[in-house]
């Protein structure tokens, strides 16, 4: 199928020949649906924690974390492409909506307002004005969320990457140090060193904490192939094959590399001001003293069904109550001891008040059991579409993630994905169509095989900018 040229190609890229043609293989056959079987609940596989465990479960945490290796992992890679879309439409093409009206309605009580003003004069119209946002002033078109300004505030405005490092001092240290890591696109990464090089002591003095900040790129052996409508490879006008972003799912690659205890995951918009910090922190500590405690029972089960000494019923019990997987009937020791013997992470769900996110579902798997699974729409059947509309809760990508095995060592998490789970969708470059494949999210597909437990936590922990204008809203004023 490839040239020689064409497989030197795809080597230099990280890939392999075989890979690549799986991929075209998926192309063809398309990804299957999830076989889910019913939306999770707070009556089926959501848990509502009473103010007493919240309680105790942050206490846990506050016990647990001087010893533990804590990084707080930020997905920063997204260009603010969504977020200005209908800025650039203004200035292209004189689109005007009302969301425009509402942008230049209230430009003052954007935090980024005093930085705009440079760019503005007396003559300034409302298109030169949205065109000093977006292109000519404050580039935001083309810069990621991480590096706009979000908030306001007293001592000086925060960027999204900023307000990471105030949750960080806040719900991620241990002994005074505060990890965190972000993965960013190749082309942003001495942006954001730049604008913490300059802020990082700033945070420190405020905090009272010493940061050690990392950054990785996705890398481009995630990557997958783009075909044609006729699922041939798409070849560029310079005749190479074209490679595309996997998407967020790829970042398991990127999450296997932090060598970390407990590893608390969050998108880089999804931030709120300091005065309504408070439901997160709490909430993120509580999730964290939830999966202590889970991996202690794990690990205490486990070691007496590798002696022999367990109480079969008292392990299944646990396995079902606790770390939400449901045994078939039938099942064995080795059913049990793998169950008990893989990452967990404990994933906030808020109610679904309209925002966009992935559903809480039980999923049967081919082992017979049934486990909770963050499903996007494109994973659900048509048939399945009801279940998807009587969803009570949604994920925010709010997860604490456990990936250390009892005796200390770290568990493989390409190893707990789910190869065959995917979506294909239609894009286009240089204005021909093409076929693009992406793999569901980091915390869908990528941790499908983790243990996986819901928490109901407070609507005040998602405060996420999608559009510019979110900016207005109240958590972010």
């Amino acid at each position: 199928m490839f040239t020689e040229k064409e497989r030197a190609q795809i080597e230099a890229h990280g890939l392999t020949v075989e890979q690549v043609e799986r991929q075209i293989e998926n192309f063809k056959k398309g990804f299957p649906f999830l076989k889910v079987v019913s939306a999770a609940s707070p009556e089926n596989g959501i848990r509502i924690l009473s103010a007493e465990e919240v309680d105790n479960a942050v206490a846990q945490y506050e016990a647990a974390a001087p010893g533990l290796k804590i990084q707080k992992f930020v997905p920063a890679s997204g260009a603010a492409t969504r977020m200005f879309k209908e800025l650039f439409e203004f200035v292209n093409e004189g689109k005007r909506g009302p969301g425009i009206d509402q942008l230049l309605d209230n430009l003052n009580k954007f935090a980024f307002y005093p930085e705009l003003q440079q760019y503005l004069n007396a003559e300034s119209d409302d298109k030169a004005k949205v065109d000093a946002i977006v292109k000519s002033g404050l580039c935001y078109g083309a810069k990621p969320k991480g590096l706009v300004t979000f908030h306001s505030y007293p001592d000086g405005n925060r960027k999204a990457v900023e307000e990471h490092l105030a949750e960080g001092a806040m719900y991620a240290s241990s002994n005074g140090v505060v990890k965190i890591h972000f993965t960013v696109s190749p082309e942003h990464i001495e942006g954001f060193r730049s604008l913490l090089d300059e802020k990082l002591a700033h945070y420190e003095a405020k905090f009272g904490v010493k940061y050690e900040i990392s950054f990785s790129v996705q890398k481009s052996s995630t990557d997958t192939i783009a075909v044609n409508p006729d699922n041939t490879p798409f070849l560029t006008d310079e005749g190479k094959l074209l490679f595309r972003p996997a998407g967020h799912g790829a970042l398991i690659e990127n999450l296997n590399e932090i060598d970390a205890d407990i590893i608390f995951v969050k998108n880089i918009d999804n931030v709120t001001t300091d005065a309504r910090k408070g439901d997160t922190v709490t909430y993120k500590r509580a999730l964290a003293g939830i999966l202590i405690g889970l991996q202690a029972d794990a690990a205490e089960f486990l070691a007496k069904l590798n002696s022999g000494e367990a109480d079969v019923q008292k392990v299944a019990d646990f396995v079902e109550q606790q770390l939400c997987v449901k045994l078939p009937a039938e099942y064995s020791i080795d059913l049990l001891r793998s169950i008990l013997d893989r990452p967990i992470r404990v994933c906030g769900m808020v109610r679904n008040e309209g925002e966009p996110g992935g559903g809480p579902f039980w999923v049967s798997s081919p082992d017979g059991t049934q486990s909770l699974q963050i499903a996007e729409s494109s994973q659900i059947s048509p048939d399945d579409m009801p279940l998807m509309k009587s969803a009570t809760h949604f994920n925010p990508v709010d997860l604490v993630c456990g990936v250390r095995r009892a005796d200390g060592t770290k568990f493989d998490l390409t190893q707990y994905t789910d190869p065959e789970t995917g979506f294909i969708s239609s894009k286009s470059s240089g204005g021909r169509t093409l076929r693009a494949q992406e793999l569901p999210g980091l915390w869908n597909g990528a941790m499908a095989k983790w243990n996986t437990i819901f928490v109901d936590v407070p609507i005040s922990t998602f405060s996420p900018v999608k559009v510019v204008q979110d900016l207005l809203r109240p958590q972010h004023q």
